[in-house]
């Protein structure tokens, strides 16, 4: 008889060696406060949350499988699909939007020829909209990748796009 695979198999050697390196910081009790960095060292490493990776981090944590999913569901950094290679998240919290983040969302939907929440036919560009980006000083402003782009225009962002590969 076979024995059942666990899901945390799911989870890399380097991935859960990192997660451990969060784990550390708190009391052996306490443990399931690094889930979120477990999430994000997950879809770093995978590019996004499937349900069974986040079963393999509330396995890892010891927590139930909905307490991982709250938190996923709730930030918006977490991606529980498919995202592109470039996910693009547009800040439209109130400084973005009164300096122009609505008019840049257009530019982005109009340019790339997909809506907010959408992902390009040839996977590029995934655009996001987000809360905040805690940049509010360089507004409007958006996030690709782990980079910050401030004080953007249309000229900037088709810039900014036509030199990613």
């Amino acid at each position: 008889m076979m024995a059942s695979k666990r899901k945390t198999d799911l989870l890399s050697a380097a991935v859960r060696a990192d997660i451990d390196k969060w784990v550390a910081k708190y009391p052996p009790e306490q443990k399931r406060s690094a889930v979120m960095a477990a999430l994000r060292l997950v879809q770093e490493e995978q590019g996004w949350l499937s349900n069974d990776l986040m079963d393999a981090v509330a396995e890892y944590l010891d927590m139930e499988p909905i307490s991982v999913y709250e938190v996923a569901t709730f930030y918006s950094m977490y991606d529980l699909k498919s995202a592109g290679r470039h996910k693009i998240s547009v800040c439209t919290n109130i400084s973005c939007m009164l300096c122009g983040s609505a008019e840049l969302m257009d530019h982005l939907e109009k340019k790339l020829g997909i809506k907010c929440g959408e992902t390009t036919a040839d996977g590029k560009f995934h655009l996001k909209e987000v809360e905040c980006l805690a940049a509010c000083a360089g507004a409007p402003m958006f996030q690709i990748g782990k980079t910050y782009y401030e004080h953007l225009t249309p000229e900037k962002v088709d810039a900014i796009l036509d030199s990613l590969e």
